[in-house]
């Protein structure tokens, strides 16, 4: 399949600091990405090179068949862009920030208002079109950002940490949301320090640490490189004291158990789930802290 994205030996250092060293990255046409990894491993300087906000040091980027070197005006307006943070105006309405937008985008007075009413719809804010944003809650807010960045639909959306700060229920919302885009055609690509948030949306997901691609491939087939098993030992209260990937096998159950009886305390218990990416990132970055522990935050 024709890839809508697409970076070749991209590589971005600031002073001394070399925050991306090679990455190579495709995203197929009508696809959800995902750009996964800890906060410092780039995902945020990829996702600003890709919609011509930074330039690259070297490599190359394409995007909707638009080449960054030589056209990239044609990727701007190819494109939308979400920030990490809502760029809403607090003291319009949800109707006005929607309406306003369009104009700038240069839909008359009619146009505006319509389009301001499908997307507020669209994005479940109806009932709230003519409240003051400044009474938004957080995913409110959140689906008004990504509203306004609609407003032209572009083929090609770049999600940069779009959940960061929602409590469980927005976020869930806001996957939906994410899934109609791509039912609607969009190819989207997004950064996230949520591992759920990966496996749930993307259809590849691309792991980097130290500005490096340490992993890609679909979530099932990263989480088929740990194994088909974790054995974990947890204390009784529910503290996770260890967790070993196997095979599945019983002699692969019998070596991890074996594995985990030195860190065993008294009353804990040993239990069986399938692999996460989780795992994945942890085995692939560091084998020794994916034995210790499996539920290292991403911080």
């Amino acid at each position: 399949m024709e890839a809508t994205i697409q970076a070749l030996g991209v590589r971005k250092a600031f002073g001394t600091r070399t925050v991306l060293d090679g990455i190579d990255l495709e995203v197929p046409a009508g696809s959800i990405a995902a750009v996964l990894g800890p906060n410092g491993a780039g995902k945020t300087t990829l996702l600003n090179i890709l919609s011509t906000l930074v330039a690259p040091d070297a490599g190359t980027v394409t995007v909707n068949g638009h080449d960054l070197a030589r056209d990239p005006s044609a990727i701007r307006e190819s494109i939308s862009v979400t920030g990490q943070a809502a760029a809403v105006d607090e003291v319009l309405t949800g109707e006005e920030n929607v309406t306003m937008m369009g104009r700038l985008n240069g839909l008359n007075r009619a146009e505006a208002r319509r389009r301001s009413r499908e997307l507020l719809e669209s994005f479940d804010l109806a009932d709230a079109a003519r409240q003051r944003v400044v009474t938004f809650s957080g995913g409110m807010r959140r689906r008004l950002d990504l509203a306004l960045s609609l407003v032209a639909t572009p083929p090609v959306i770049f999600l940069d940490e779009p959940t960061t700060g929602l409590d469980t229920r927005s976020r869930r919302a806001l996957w939906q949301t994410i899934h109609g885009l791509r039912t609607d055609g969009a190819t989207i690509l997004l950064t996230t320090q949520y591992l759920e948030e990966a496996d749930e949306l993307a259809d590849d997901v691309t792991l980097i640490d130290g500005g490096r691609v340490v992993a890609s491939g679909s979530p099932g087939e990263l989480k088929a490189q740990v194994g088909e098993t974790v054995v974990e030992l947890k204390t009784h209260d529910g503290e996770l004291l260890a967790a070993v990937p196997t095979d599945g096998t019983l002699p692969g159950l019998r070596a991890a158990i074996n594995q985990l009886e030195e860190r065993a305390a008294p009353g804990a218990a040993v239990s069986l789930r399938s692999p996460t990416l989780d795992d994945v990132f942890l085995h692939l970055t560091d084998p020794a802290a994916g034995q210790a522990t499996t539920q290292k935050a991403f911080s």
